[in-house]
This record gives structure tokens, C-alpha cells and sequence, in this order.
């Protein structure tokens, strides 16, 4: 299930880039990446 992972931070990140401006942008897709990659790192909990 590691796409389903994958693109669900690609959607998350879209959605952030669209509504949120600044640092805070930046911040919440920083701390999404980080996120899926440390669930994939899990092994996943599918």
C-alpha cells in the first residue's frame, strides 16, 4: 500500500500549496513528507 500512502501526501500537499501561503506552506508539506515517510518506514498499518 505504499502508492496509496504516497498519494495520499501528494493530495495533502496539493491542498496545502493551494490554501495555505507562507512559511506555514512550507511547514505543513515538510511535516507531511516526514510523516509518510516515517509510516513507510513502519511497514505501513494496512
Amino acid at each position: 500500500m505504499t502508492i496509496t500512502t504516497i498519494l495520499i501526501a501528494l493530495v495533502v500537499i496539493f491542498i496545502a500549496w493551494k490554501v495555505l501561503t507562507g512559511m506555514i506552506k512550507f511547514g505543513l508539506i515538510a511535516a507531511v513528507i516526514l510523516g509518510a515517510l516515517y509510516f513507510l518506514s513502519q511497514g505501513g498499518a494496512f
